[in-house]
């Protein structure tokens, strides 16, 4: 079941990738099914977002993953990888570390910390303001601006 969800939402990527212009040089947002046995592979590479429901039917698994594809180029730009769980018989370990209750949205941190859990689908401006406090992503922007000031000097 996590496969062909997989499969379904890498071919949506396919369709949005091919429906952009050819100027933007943009990869699509990284979306794979939860089924690994923790986020040791992105610890200081990525910042996970996991997406848990009972079902891929469910409304707020649907509308969840509907915004989330919507502001793709935002994610990207904070290292954000897209995890889904729509099988809780699977038992998969993530699934039993965050015991979630139906639908829920954890956001982890590049630390491997976990820094909010949402019982609702939220927003990604909502998302990306609360990756925005985060410390490791201040020292990120603050070193962007230092070595783009760097470039121009």
């Amino acid at each position: 079941m996590k496969t062909v969800i997989a499969f379904v939402f890498a071919g949506l990527f396919a369709s949005i990738a091919s429906a952009q212009s050819t100027t933007e040089p943009s990869a699509p947002l990284l979306f794979a099914p939860a089924d690994m046995a923790d986020l040791s592979e992105f610890l200081w590479k990525k910042r996970p977002v996991l997406v848990f429901a009972d079902s891929a039917d469910d409304p707020a698994y649907i509308e969840q993953m509907e915004l989330l594809m919507e502001h793709q180029d935002d994610l990207l730009e904070r290292d954000v990888i897209v995890l889904t769980d729509t099988d809780p018989a699977a038992r998969s370990p993530l699934r039993l570390k965050m015991r979630p209750r139906g639908f829920m949205l954890v956001l982890v941190g590049k630390d491997g910390g976990i820094k909010l859990r949402k019982p609702l689908p939220w927003d990604v401006r909502e998302i990306t303001r609360s990756i925005d406090k985060m410390a490791i992503r201040q020292r990120e922007i603050r070193d962007a601006k230092e070595s783009a000031g760097r470039i121009f000097d």
